[in-house]
């Protein structure tokens, strides 16, 4: 029995003849399963992904049909009543376990993997790669698990034709690889019309048509690759492509065993490349969160150079960064970025993938911090996170649902008091995240609970998010987690500072100044700057007593809210009244209960009745909450308190 899935999904018998494997969702339980390499897929899993939405009601017994046929028809010889040997149960769902060379995808990967360590096995590779009669698993609906597997092996596949290339040139001739050398150059030059980004791609070729006694056709292989990178996408090529060049030109290029040089270029990346890679690095905080930034929007820029939306919109979309804080950390860059994937919607049209176009409204909603923007900014941001939630629930991603609803979540503090909604945002992020498998998103969804139940007041639920997601961040090495968690327990410690037997105002100060000193190299500007401060004059409001007038003190972006307190507690009252005068509304982020709470105290101290009136409106749907507490790492206390403060002020 042979089973193929590089291309579309069939079964062979050992004499070449087909193996009838019954309907569609017999072949995709097939699918599903090589995909799982031997490992046991639980039922609930094979459910989820066989209907994306709304399993019919006997999903389960649909499945248990699939899988008694296709036993039928993989082992048509098994005797009644003897276990099956390819597609065994096992625990709570299915495994499928036929030799690894019955498999195509399987003895493909086997192959590369013997070709990287032993030149010898070139052959092998070479009869693998001639397995493959199209995408993996072409016939499928485009589900995400067949998506995540089809893009892993035919990256595998392109590493597989550029190995191969390096292995025929790299050994010495003989008189059976110069038959397959004289093809050689005509197959990557195929490679890199199709794949016109990777550097080692064109060095390949370039090396082919030398080979081959081109030295002409192999400099003007090198200048295009030149002219590719340079002036399409901005990017100078990598040392050992130019190396290349001048060995051809100066003669010194070897027609016979190449030196080190001569190895596959290091190079430069293409665009995206780049961003995955930015990906992977913005998880690990500090200074590789700042370069992963950076290495970001040069890759969309480098994308968009190309003329071609389609590899921009792939480029934007493959940075799914999960994104907590309501200020993004270079206000500039997030604006590039969003104009960037407006940019891109605009030139796909209403005809664009919806997939794409989803995680392009989602990007848009997620990259439009709600404190940076303009109010019609923030409306088409919040048009965007709706529009990208329609669309992934409607394709049934749920990778793509958790980001789009990312997006949601960033756009909901357009007003205060809306803590309730955001934990329902927060559950449904981590739900999907628990049952498909994406730790990150997981690790989202429980600092946005942590966050909601900071805000309603209720620090155990609060505290069992933290430390679940602490526990997440242990394994998927999120080192920014332990810091925001820190500054939450330094928020639970200046509540418990108010409480008979609890630590003291000093000690809670303490623990805001050690959480600040985590902060500081975690590569956070939006979110560090001015948010001591704050939480020290919270603290201090707590306890009744005037704000820290520490002139060390770098209040931010929350100066303008701060400002009248400290001119009172320097006992400057007109200029304190001044100041409360001309406050603008608050941000609408994680911190603006927090600074309509400063604006009614200070109303109320200053006896202002029209600027008590209107903080009183706005915090009004926020009664129950505590202030700062949505931000989970900071409060200034029960709403409420400041709510009877400015309408006792206000005389209502």
């Amino acid at each position: 029995m042979r089973i193929d899935v590089l291309g579309s999904v069939r079964a062979r018998r050992a004499d070449g003849t087909p193996v009838e494997l019954g309907g569609p969702r017999h072949r995709e339980v097939l699918a599903r399963l090589v995909a799982a390499d031997g490992r046991m897929v639980p039922t609930a899993t094979l459910v989820d992904d066989l209907w994306a939405e709304d399993p019919p009601p006997r999903a389960v017994g649909a499945l248990r049909t699939f899988v008694g046929a296709l036993r039928r028809a993989l082992e048509p010889d098994r005797p009644p009543r003897t276990p099956p040997r390819l597609l065994v149960t096992e625990g709570p769902g299915y495994a499928l376990r036929p030799p690894r060379a019955d498999v195509d995808a399987h003895r493909f990967e086997d192959a590369l993997a013997r070709a990287r360590h032993d030149p010898a096995a070139a052959p092998d590779l070479t009869a693998a790669l001639a397995d493959w009669r199209g995408p993996a698993y072409a016939d499928l609906p485009d589900r995400p698990w067949a998506r995540r597997e089809r893009d892993r092996l035919e990256e595998l596949r392109l590493d597989g034709i550029e190995l191969r290339a390096r292995l025929l040139l790299d050994t010495p001739p003989d008189a059976g690889q110069e038959a397959r050398r004289s093809s050689l150059a005509a197959e990557l030059g195929a490679h890199v019309d199709e794949h016109p980004w990777r550097e080692a791609a064109w060095a390949l070729l370039a090396r082919a048509l030398h080979r081959s006694g081109r030295q002409a056709d192999a400099l003007a292989a090198l200048r295009r690759a030149r002219t590719l990178l340079g002036e399409r996408l901005g990017l100078d090529p990598g040392a050992e492509l130019q190396r290349l060049e001048a060995d051809i030109l100066t003669g010194t290029a070897p027609h016979g065993q190449p030196p080190a040089a001569w190895s596959l270029p290091g190079g430069r990346l293409g665009p995206r490349t780049t961003v995955d890679l930015a990906r992977t690095l913005s998880l690990a905080g500090g200074d590789a969160l700042l370069h992963a930034r950076r290495d970001r929007l040069a890759a969309v820029r480098a994308a968009e150079r190309t003329g071609d939306p389609l590899l921009t919109a792939r480029v934007i979309a493959a940075y799914d960064v999960p994104a907590l804080w309501s200020r993004a950390d270079d206000a500039a860059q997030s604006r590039a970025v969003v104009e960037a994937a407006e940019r891109t919607l605009a030139a796909l049209g209403p005809d664009a993938p919806d997939p794409l176009t989803a995680r392009l409204l989602a990007t848009v909603a997620v990259e439009s911090r709600t404190a940076d923007q303009t109010p019609d900014r923030l409306r088409r941001a919040g048009r965007a996170a709706r529009r990208a939630e329609t669309l992934a629930r409607q394709l049934g991603d749920p990778a793509l649902l958790a980001f789009a609803l990312n997006g949601v979540f960033l756009q909901s503090f357009d007003r205060p008091g809306l803590a309730p909604e955001r934990d329902r945002t927060g559950a449904e992020i981590l739900d999907l995240a628990t049952r498909h498998d994406l730790p990150h998103f997981a690790v989202l969804g429980r600092l946005v609970r942590l966050q909601s139940a900071s805000a309603l007041g209720d620090l155990e639920t609060a505290a069992e998010h933290a430390r679940a997601a602490e526990r997440l961040a242990a394994t998927t090495e999120a080192p920014l987690v332990g810091v925001l968690t820190t500054w939450f327990r330094a928020r639970a410690a200046a509540e418990h500072s108010t409480r008979p037997g609890g630590p003291t105002a000093a000690e809670a100060a303490a623990r805001y100044r050690h959480a600040d000193t985590a902060l500081r190299t975690a590569g956070m500007p939006g979110l560090r700057r001015g948010l001591l401060p704050l939480a020290l004059l919270g603290l201090r409001l707590l306890h009744e007593r005037p704000a820290p007038v520490d002139p060390r003190l770098d209040w931010g972006p929350h100066l303008p809210w701060a400002r009248p307190h400290l001119l009172l507690a320097q006992g400057r009252r007109t200029e304190a009244a001044e100041a409360l005068t001309a406050l603008p509304d608050p941000p609408p982020d994680h911190l603006q209960e927090a600074l309509w709470c400063l604006t009614a105290h200070a109303a109320a101290r200053l006896a202002d009745p029209a600027t008590a009136t209107r903080a009183a409106e706005a915090l009004h749907p926020a009664r129950t909450e505590h202030a700062g507490a949505a931000s989970g790492l900071l409060t200034l206390g029960p709403v409420a308190r400041y709510l009877a403060e400015a309408r006792s002020c206000a005389g209502s």
